[in-house]
């Protein structure tokens, strides 16, 4: 016997042992390509965010410089860019401003110190195996969600593009405060900020996967100086500092404790669900494997890197990832990559962005959020399942009244609460035989079944649980009262994976009830585990344990339909 490699373990936590052994030198040349190009998406896009987020422009870029060196170290998707995205600036803009109390270095120290919560979150999550609760955000709450948090953040950015002051608690709030000035737009912001989405449109049309913000940038950046924006009222970004992000520990203490984890929680359920949702698409495109437990360690290693930066938490988002594979990125070295062109442009370019417009920021902002709602989807919902698009009203309306952490913590109670209402009112299908076979099929579906003369069959199309329970017993109980002469009630439990305490007290009251009627109970296709809890639950003593592991045909077809 050969002992198994101690490299493999390593491997698994640290993923740089596994893409590196791997690598070809074919691949530096694209890796290359990516990271620049990822680079000039991401510096414009970071400057963007960092505004929205309420905290000084380089910030963003420190979240891309040291986020994607601590995800390369830990992640395991190969394209998956990390980040500041739209909905986790605005998150911290609605958030930490009422911890920092006005002042603006507390401010920033406190978004810092969501971004180290948010990584011993993750931490814990990973410890913990916690990536299956995330699969309860259901996908029609984060169609919800994503419309919602679109329409907040592109009301967010409408007075930039109007250049009025803005101003009100969510986005209706806004939306009147922006109604109030629009008599004071300023008619030169208004046009740079109209002419920069009509650029940033077509160049998403035209060509697709290109940096054309970074061009448009440039191109806003000459016109400024040129024509002298400031002096003509329009707002630009001014001086943004030289150098690299000095490291330090976050300030901590600065908040309590239960003020800080909802909001870093907040983060961490929007970051992990967009980046392992990001990342899987990626994985399946080029046939690898990706870790979803494993993220949650790349996701804290960028988040602590850019808390150690100053920064405030980072994702993976779909948009920038989009850019890195487009670009031809093979492997994490797109990212270090990304980060060594960034570094080398707050050393030596910053001063070049001086005469930037914020107007041209909002454009940005705008062009990148507006697809997050998803009128499509939300119409198709209306048609094809209204409990899906009641659930997404719910998250899009929570988060225009509420805000983004608000909105996605409510959003992930509906989606529980979601998924106990449809457990708790399953299909129950009464059953008839199709006729000249041994087949049994739900009457209410398929025209033609032959009734069962003398016998009521019904399968329960869900798990035995608490909350379905009582509606099951009703159904039956209630299908009894209007079919006459009946002898024999068979409960098909082949579509039940799983049974409770509950379920089973609802199957000895279900016989109880039968008793008195002088009619039988007789179970049949029940799974193991439901087989032992019937067991020990005392129901062989009702009915024929014989019975129940075999199928409906098999009890029905020998005449063998009596308890034993």
């Amino acid at each position: 016997m050969t002992n198994a490699d101690p490299r493999a373990g390593w491997m698994r936590f640290f993923p740089p042992f596994g893409w590196l052994a791997a690598y070809r030198a074919a691949w530096l040349r694209s890796d290359a390509i990516a990271g620049v190009t990822l680079a000039a998406y991401a510096i414009p896009v970071s400057l963007a965010y960092a505004a929205l987020a309420g905290l000084p422009p380089q910030i963003g870029v420190y979240g891309y410089l040291l986020g994607g060196i601590g995800y390369a170290l830990l992640g395991t998707s190969r394209q998956l860019a990390i980040g500041p995205t739209s909905a986790i600036s605005l998150m911290i803009a609605g958030t930490v401003g009422s911890l920092a109390a006005g002042d603006p270095v507390r401010y920033g120290q406190i978004a810092s110190l969501v971004a180290c919560a948010v990584a011993v979150l993750c931490l814990i999550s990973w410890l913990f195996k916690l990536s299956a609760l995330v699969r309860l955000v259901s996908d029609s709450i984060l169609v919800g969600f994503k419309a919602g948090a679109g329409l907040t953040i592109i009301m967010s950015q409408l007075p930039s593009l109007f250049g009025v002051a803005g101003g009100g608690r969510n986005f209706f709030d806004r939306a009147i405060h922006l109604a109030g000035q629009l008599g004071d737009a300023h008619p030169l912001v208004l046009s740079v900020g109209a002419v920069a989405i009509l650029l940033l449109l077509l160049g998403e049309r035209f060509l697709p996967g290109r940096p054309v913000a970074i061009a448009i940038v440039a191109l806003s950046i000459l016109l400024a100086s040129v024509v002298g924006f400031p002096s003509l009222g329009v707002p630009v970004t001014g001086r943004i500092p030289e150098g690299l992000p000095s490291l330090a520990f976050p300030a901590f203490g600065l908040v309590e404790p239960e003020e800080l984890f909802p909001i870093a929680a907040g983060c961490l359920l929007l970051a992990y669900i967009e980046g392992v949702s990001a990342a899987r698409s990626f994985a399946a495109r080029h046939g690898y494997a990706l870790d979803v437990r494993q993220e949650f360690l790349g996701l804290g290693a960028a988040n602590l890197a850019a808390a150690f930066g100053h920064g405030y938490p980072v994702a993976g988002g779909l948009s920038q990832s989009a850019v890195n594979d487009n670009a031809g990125a093979r492997t994490p070295l797109a990212l270090l990559i990304c980060s060594l062109t960034l570094a080398l442009c707050l050393l030596f370019f910053t001063g070049l962005l001086t005469n930037l417009p914020k107007a041209v920021l909002a454009a940005i902002v705008f062009t990148a959020v507006y697809r997050l709602v998803d009128i499509a989807a939300l119409l198709r919902m209306w048609r094809v399942s209204r409990i899906d698009f009641h659930a997404a009203s719910i998250a899009l309306i929570a988060v225009l009244l509420l805000g983004i952490l608000q909105g996605v913590l409510l959003a992930a109670i509906a989606s529980i609460f979601l998924l106990l209402a449809r457990a708790s009112q399953p299909n129950i299908a009464f059953l008839g035989r199709l006729p000249g076979t041994g087949r049994y099929s739900d009457s209410a579906r398929h025209e033609g079944v032959e009734p069962l003369i003398g016998i009521v069959a019904f399968r329960p199309e869900a798990s035995l649980l608490y909350i379905n329970a009582e509606p099951i017993l009703d159904a039956v109980l209630n299908a009894l009262q209007k079919t006459a002469d009946i002898k024999l009630v068979v409960c098909d439990l082949s579509a039940s994976p799983y049974i409770d305490l509950a379920g089973a007290r609802m199957l000895h009251d279900l016989y109880d009830a039968l008793a008195a009627r002088h009619v039988a109970l007789c179970i049949v296709g029940a799974h193991a585990q439901l087989r032992d809890l019937l067991q020990a639950e005392g129901l062989a003593e009702k009915t024929d344990s014989a019975q129940w592991l075999r199928s409906l045909d098999s009890v029905l077809g020998d005449g063998r339909t009596t308890n034993a």
